[in-house]
């Protein structure tokens, strides 16, 4: 017959045993406007419902938070972080492949130790970006293939795609995909998602047919923009800003 510590001690283990269950994720709310200040927090008018900003910055009481996160290319202020990773950077006969639009450096996702690595980096931030009170998170460069000279692929990003909406997503935290309207990100568990001018390349309707009105939209050209709210602003939230997403920069909504 078991005795009473021998069974505590089961129960112990056993406990042990299973993984801690996922936190409830927020959806993203729809029929509310989106300010996006990657560049600079700044107060938003009483329709913004939904901010996006980096995750060195602070959410806004009472808005619905995005939480922006260089998934795929290193930032310019993370310069010392990478030095010490320096295999996790992508690299064509020795030199690193860079983003020349941004200065950023690709990373390199082709296998999957070095997949799970880039994670476990990333997912530091993920859980910054919970503890500060964030709703979610949106991954940038998920496309950074498009910019590697041939070196990865598609199927390797998304497969690091799959490793960080786990993440987020075991934080509390919703997914976004960013960009790459050709692709349903839905496929490996993002829950909504961020487009860079898809007005101006024609590609919004792509996004709403992999996460209906869960979409966020950014134009950076004013011809984009008034089209965009013709075609889609009853519908998606949709603002104008400065390219540069500067605190005091350009702003307009639909």
């Amino acid at each position: 017959m078991m005795t009473k510590r021998a069974l505590l001690l089961v129960l112990l283990v056993l406990a042990l045993a299973v993984p801690p269950a996922a936190a409830a994720v927020k959806p993203l709310p729809t029929g509310t406007d989106v300010d996006y200040q990657l560049g600079g927090s700044r107060s938003v008018p009483g329709s913004v419902g939904i901010v996006a900003r980096d995750r060195t910055e602070k959410p806004l009481a009472g808005a619905y938070n995005v939480c922006y996160v260089n998934g795929f290319q290193t930032q310019p202020n993370e310069k010392k972080l990478w030095k010490k990773h320096p295999k996790l950077i992508l690299r064509k006969k020795g030199k690193p492949v860079v983003d020349e639009a941004w200065g950023e450096k690709l990373l390199d996702t082709r296998t999957k130790a070095k997949r799970k690595k880039i994670a476990k980096i990333v997912g530091r931030w993920i859980a910054g970006c919970a503890r500060s009170g964030f709703d979610a998170v949106e991954f940038d460069n998920l496309d950074s293939f498009s910019r590697s000279r041939g070196l990865i692929t598609a199927k390797e990003n998304k497969a690091m795609a799959r490793l960080l909406v786990a993440r987020a997503h075991r934080a509390g935290l919703a997914a976004g995909q960013k960009n790459w309207a050709d692709w349903n990100g839905r496929k490996v568990g993002f829950d909504f998602a961020v487009s860079e001018e898809c007005g101006r390349y024609e590609e919004c309707g792509s996004y709403v047919r992999h996460y209906g009105n869960r979409v966020l939209v950014i134009e950076y050209r004013r011809v984009d923009f008034d089209a965009t709210c013709k075609a889609w602003g009853a519908r998606l939230p949709v603002v104008l800003r400065d390219r540069d997403l500067t605190a005091t920069g350009l702003r307009e909504f639909c």
